[in-house]
């Protein structure tokens, strides 16, 4: 950690994007601005799943944690938050990098919305069938 101010990571999914900055600090993490809880409108399970690479890798208070989101939705630019810190977390240490790997931190979900047809109201949804 000698030379550096801060750790860098970059995360997508969905249309989200995000990048993350750990420097040593005290377990704050900040999301465009604010508070992660006040950006996430209270939700606590969306809270979790953005520190879970933290809490694998046992080191919930040991940095503060700026994050940029751009794009999506809250679940999209979450997970790509998440994935932003995993990535972070394991240019710090080797060792981080094995457990990231083996929980599956360090996987960026391929699932994208699947496009609208034409002739059809959706992706796949269809009118009603009318035999007469």
């Amino acid at each position: 950690m000698a030379g550096k101010s801060y750790f860098y990571g970059l995360g997508r999914r969905k249309e989200a994007t995000a990048s993350a900055r750990l420097m040593t600090g005290k377990g704050n993490i900040t999301i465009n601005g604010k508070a992660a809880i006040e950006y996430l409108s209270g939700n606590r399970t969306l809270e979790a799943r953005l520190t879970d690479p933290l809490a694998a890798v046992s080191k919930q208070k040991d940095f503060d944690i700026t994050i940029l989101v751009k794009g999506g939705g809250i679940s999209g630019q979450v997970g790509a938050a998440q994935l932003a810190i995993s990535k972070a977390l394991a240019t710090i240490n080797d060792d981080f990098k094995g457990t990231l790997r083996k929980a599956d931190f360090l996987r960026r979900d391929p699932r994208m919305v699947e496009r609208k047809k034409y002739g059809l109201k959706g992706a796949r949804k269809r009118e009603q069938f009318s035999k007469r």
